[in-house]
């Protein structure tokens, strides 16, 4: 009996301090730069057949365009080429 009592109290003490650790701001992506990141993709990871997109990229692989879209998002649709066209 007294066991279940101390667990109905430390059930509702987390249920309380729960929501505080929580993080409260989030940033969205806004329509404009994913748009942007999008075509930016398109076009430096050309599709291997037109029109199919199971065929793959001609450049790099899925992850390598994933860290490409999330580079630009981060930079807000920025994306500098020119340091990665000098390590070719």
């Amino acid at each position: 009996m007294r066991a279940e009592q101390e667990f109905k109290r430390a059930a509702l003490a987390f249920s309380l301090v729960a929501p505080l650790l929580l993080p409260t701001e989030t940033s969205a992506v806004t329509v404009e730069v994913a748009r942007k990141c999008n075509a930016l993709v398109a076009k430096n990871f050309p599709p291997r057949q037109p029109g199919n997109p199971a065929a793959g990229s001609a450049k790099g692989n899925g992850q390598a365009e994933r860290d490409y879209f999330k580079k630009c998002v981060d930079n807000g649709g920025n994306v500098d080429d020119t340091a990665d066209k000098d390590k070719k």
